[in-house]
């Protein structure tokens, strides 16, 4: 029987000269320290005096075993000790050359060691670094009462932001959905992700730096998650209040390395990977690896592979191959372009651009219809007009704002605006749309008729308004 990926959960320039000297001497420090690391910090199994005599072959040959073991314990404890030295001394450049470090938190296995490790330099019960959280109103069954375990053990509050407009900070019971499901609809990321990824995961994220008015960004990629991570240094610079410093502490960590630092200093991970899951995303299209479907590329019993109190079970090769953390997330989400999903939105190129105006907000051509009955009124008036259903948090009404502002005299009709994400009940029925933008021209009857095109240019625009709608662009 065949697995069914569930809607939801059911629970329910960096600034200053100064900084970017500082943070760009990172990787430097971070090289002699790894010199010292290999220098110093030998395996056990070769400590032996540098003249020990031949004679002792035999018997390395008998205690090898052991020997290749005790170098191997050896090595990793020397590993993960230059590793957390590393991600350490850049956090306390976040914490100490920065007023206000931001470290979103999204309790996948990676965030779980950054939480411990600032909690390590005393950075969360300080306050020196908020926690920002982004509840997407889908998220797995204990992924925020998990958040609410590790605020008890390190001592903090988490800042939790979601969808705009929703009173619920945390989605913690299934009333919640009915609030997100009036004002967005249930079905937003079947019927468009990139809509769905906008108001779930972009847009809280983007309002969250801005309202705790992060000046660096801490985050858990690394570059063995793979794709468009793969060669992300540990410090990076994003366009956010004239430049964001990003830091990435564990670019050069792997995802078994995590695992191990985890085990060994007590950290506690999200409930799920006990299930069989290797990262934490949406209930919707997050699976564990393997599943019974394949739906994550690797086919076989759920939870078969899983790891529990530092413990594995099963092949974890599966999970830890390069790129392999997360071929669980994204199930069957495709890019517009046909592309498989690889990333929500939030670490591609301009997704840290803060949108916090209205669209059209100074125009003198475009009109406002603040309210369903002013829509009712223009509909009911007999005149002719352009309507266009937007959400100013939408990329692509950002991209025609400057064109729809020219259609009024291109088209010698009035134009409109009518923010629908606020109505989406109201403007599917009476206003055409599934997705923003949608524009409608108005008949003197009163009728709106959809513009199917793409093409958003204030020309294609104007032929169809002058057409009387009849233009299939």
């Amino acid at each position: 029987m065949g697995m069914e990926i569930s809607g939801r959960s059911h629970a329910c320039q960096i600034a200053g000269a100064g900084r970017s000297q500082i943070v760009a001497q990172i990787a430097g420090r971070m090289l002699v320290v790894s010199l010292i690391s290999t220098a110093y910090n030998v395996g056990a199994g070769l400590r032996a005096a540098p003249h020990a005599s031949s004679s002792r072959a035999a018997s390395t040959a008998v205690s090898m075993g052991m020997d290749i073991s005790e170098l191997i314990d050896d090595a990793k404890k020397s590993r993960l000790e230059h590793l957390e030295a590393q991600a350490i001394q850049s956090l306390k450049v976040a914490v100490d050359q920065f007023e206000k470090p931001v470290f979103p938190n999204a309790m996948i296995v990676g965030d779980c060691v950054i939480t411990h490790l600032l909690h390590k330099i005393d950075a969360l019960k300080t306050g020196k670094v908020k926690i920002m959280v982004v509840d997407t109103f889908h998220l797995l069954d204990d992924t925020m009462p998990f958040l609410g375990k590790v605020e008890d053990k390190y001592g903090f509050e988490a800042e939790v932001f979601g969808p705009a407009g929703l009173e619920s900070k945390r989605n913690l019971s299934p009333e919640n959905f009915a609030e997100y499901d009036k004002k967005y609809g249930a079905n937003l990321w079947k019927e468009d992700i990139e809509q769905y990824d906008k108001v779930c995961k972009v847009e809280p994220f983007q309002r969250g730096l801005k309202t705790l008015g992060a000046d660096i960004m801490i985050n858990g990629r690394r570059r063995d998650h793979g794709a468009e991570r793969a060669y992300i240094d540990i410090a990076e610079t994003v366009p956010v209040n004239g430049g964001l410093a990003k830091l990435n502490p564990l670019a050069y960590w792997t995802l078994e390395d995590c695992f191990d630092y985890a085990a060994a200093n007590g950290v506690p991970l999200h409930p799920s990977v006990e299930r069989g899951y290797p990262s934490q995303g949406d209930a919707k299209d997050t699976v564990p690896v393997p599943d019974p479907d394949g739906l994550s590329g690797v086919q076989g019993e759920a939870g078969s592979v899983k790891w529990v109190d530092g413990v594995w079970t099963g092949d974890k090769a599966i999970w830890l191959d390069y790129g392999c953390e997360r071929r669980g997330r994204f199930v069957n989400l495709l890019n517009k372009d046909g592309s498989k999903k690889t990333e929500c939105g939030i670490h591609v190129a301009g997704a840290e651009k803060t949108f916090d105006r209205d669209l059209w907000d100074t125009s003198k051509a475009v009109q406002t219809l603040a309210a369903p009955s002013d829509v009712e009124s223009l509909t009911a008036s007999g005149k002719e007009a352009v309507v266009v259903v937007y959400a100013p948090w939408c990329q692509f009404c950002q991209a025609m704002e400057e064109e729809y502002d020219k259609l009024a005299d291109a088209s010698g009709l009035p134009v409109y605006k009518f923010r629908g994400d606020e109505e989406r009940e109201f403007v599917k029925a009476n206003l055409n749309t599934q997705s923003f933008p949608t524009i409608n021209y108005i008949d003197a009857s009163g009728k709106a008729i959809k513009y199917e095109s793409e093409d958003r240019s204030v020309g294609a625009m104007a032929e169809f308004a002058k057409s009387g709608g009849k233009v299939a662009a």
